[in-house]
């Protein structure tokens, strides 16, 4: 299976967090699926540490690639394509991080491992 990554749960994943649920932790670790880590994330996490939201993330922020392969995660770049999707997204949902994950897990056919419950409010296939 073929899933991406909330930001959150990414963060979780890296850091050992026991707020990850069980079934996204199974569904993580489970070798037969492809996750995807999208460029949103990354954007998002250097953002929320520039701003002091996330002070404990210095050193993703500097490796953020090199975490990403040491699990065996694939990056997930923002195509023109999410990015059109992102930006035409009705719904009151303003959260531009959140809006780009909903795009390209549209696009991509991708189920979302995410806490977030708007994501279903979209039509995305969560897991948690």
């Amino acid at each position: 299976m073929r899933l991406l990554l909330d930001t959150h749960a990414l963060l979780w994943w890296l850091f050992d967090d026991p707020k990850l649920s069980i079934a996204a932790r199974k569904t993580i670790a489970e070798p037969a699926n492809e996750i995807f880590v999208s460029s949103a994330s990354a954007w998002e996490i250097a953002t929320k540490h520039r701003i002091g939201k996330l002070p404990e993330v210095g050193d993703v922020v500097q490796r953020l690639p090199d975490y990403i392969h040491k699990a065996g995660f694939k990056a997930l770049p923002i195509t023109l394509d999410h990015a059109l999707a992102a930006g035409a997204l009705s719904g009151p949902h303003k959260d531009p991080f959140d809006r780009m994950l909903i795009a390209q897990a549209h696009i991509e056919f991708l189920p979302i491992i995410t806490l977030d419950k708007v994501f279903q409010h979209y039509g995305v296939n969560v897991i948690w």
